[in-house]
């Protein structure tokens, strides 16, 4: 690998994690590999043994490491416009934004650059609409949303967060917010009143471990909030973009909300940029100055945005997200192994729930070491979200290292 990138790290990956664990903040627990370069759905460490990535950071490369369309996007635009601030329109905003539109047939969107940015502007433009068109009382507002959800980690979004990890040490917390069990249609209905603005709700809970709601909850949902008279708002951060094999989770219900939350792999692992999605009638609460981000809508990160839309406009790679996630549902559920308590998959997502009798950190661990990558979720699940490009080979070898790794682990 002359020339690479490895030959300007250490060869000594103990010294670069020490190196990490010095100057980086402790926020993340890391896997012990230091990454150097990657393509597809392979990342290689900076001793040159390659690992099959099967995390894509967390749906943010969902088209995998580098894909050459995306690539060309980004070098293009880099030799022409890389910021001009909202001050100023600049030329990939508008074909943008209309194209993601066209995508997801929301006809108005707001461009920010990262999916928890995306969550607080849905929560501001849900607020808004609730005093302006719903005639909530000042400073009353209400959002009912999902126990055990994940929306990120502002100060706002881990007010209504479940996860003691996310909450400890943070407090005052934001009030505002009222909590119903995920999938329980009743409890949602029961939890709306005269205060409400909004339902926010992830289609499907990812952090949470590939939480999957019963069979006509999502069409529940929209029932309810369309006869109560209040939004439902879908975060699809992480499960949106062809991650589902639909284009959206909520496709799988044909269910369209008022407001819709894209992040993660809207950048194509390039660059950070998200949005929300709403009807003009809804996104004209927001006037000159009440919302804004500096590199929102960036002309960069909407070059790259542009092709992402422009895969997904094929649907090649929902297509590709329902067969290879049949693939990879088929030889989970195929594991036989008294430490495997449940197998939860849709698309190319899944989440296999262990038995007490070992630590999902153990298993990625051990996966590690048989050159995957994964990540547990709440010390019970690995989750797995490989690259919607992997091919029937590596979805084999996936469910080979999965099933060994937990019953050596």
């Amino acid at each position: 690998m002359a020339g690479s990138l490895t030959d300007a790290l250490s060869p000594d990956v103990d010294t670069d994690l020490a190196h990490l664990e010095r100057h980086v903040a402790p926020n993340y627990h890391p896997l012990p590999i230091v990454i150097a370069e990657a393509e597809g759905a392979w990342a290689t460490d900076v001793h040159g043994r390659r690992y099959l990535d099967a995390l894509a950071g967390y749906s943010a490369l969902n088209f995998g490491h580098r894909h050459p369309d995306l690539i060309a996007a980004a070098k293009a635009q880099l030799d022409r416009l890389t910021l001009t601030a909202r001050a100023f329109h600049n030329d990939q905003l508008g074909p943008f934004a209309q194209e993601l539109a066209e995508l997801s047939g929301l006809g108005s969107m707001l461009p920010m650059n990262t999916g928890a940015e995306g969550v607080e502007t849905a929560i501001k433009l849900a607020r808004r609409w609730g005093y302006r068109e719903r005639g909530i009382a000042d400073g009353e507002a209400t959002i009912v949303v999902a126990s055990e959800n994940f929306h990120g980690r502002t100060t706002t979004i881990v007010s209504f967060s479940t996860d003691p990890s996310a909450r400890e040490g943070f407090s005052p917390f934001t009030p505002g917010f009222r909590h119903v069990p995920f999938g329980d249609a009743q409890a949602l209905e029961d939890a709306i009143d005269d205060t409400t603005a909004a339902v926010l709700l992830e289609p499907i809970q990812g952090e949470a471990g590939v939480i999957i709601p019963p069979d006509g909850y999502l069409t529940d949902v929209r029932r309810i909030t369309e006869d109560r008279g209040v939004l439902f708002i879908a975060d699809e951060i992480q499960s949106g973009l062809g991650r589902c094999g639909t284009t959206f989770a909520c496709d799988r219900e044909d269910v369209r909300p008022d407001v819709m939350i894209l992040g993660k792999a809207l950048g194509g692992g390039v660059l950070p940029i998200s949005a929300v999605l709403a009807d003009r009638e809804i996104m004209d609460v927001f006037t000159p100055g009440s919302h804004g981000s500096t590199f929102g809508g960036n002309p960069l990160a909407c070059a790259v945005a542009r092709a992402v839309v422009a895969l997904l406009a094929t649907g090649e790679m929902q297509a590709r997200g329902r067969t290879q996630g049949e693939r990879l549902a088929a030889g989970l559920h195929a594991i036989d192994s008294p430490r495997v308590r449940e197998v939860r998959t849709v698309g190319l997502w899944a989440g296999v729930e262990l038995t007490d009798e070992v630590p999902a950190r153990r298993v990625c661990e051990r996966m590690l070491d048989l050159g995957v990558l994964a990540k547990d979720a709440h010390e019970t699940t690995v989750r797995l979200a490989p690259p919607l490009t992997i091919s029937d080979d590596e979805v084999d070898l996936l469910v080979r290292v999965v099933g060994e790794a937990i019953t050596t682990a």
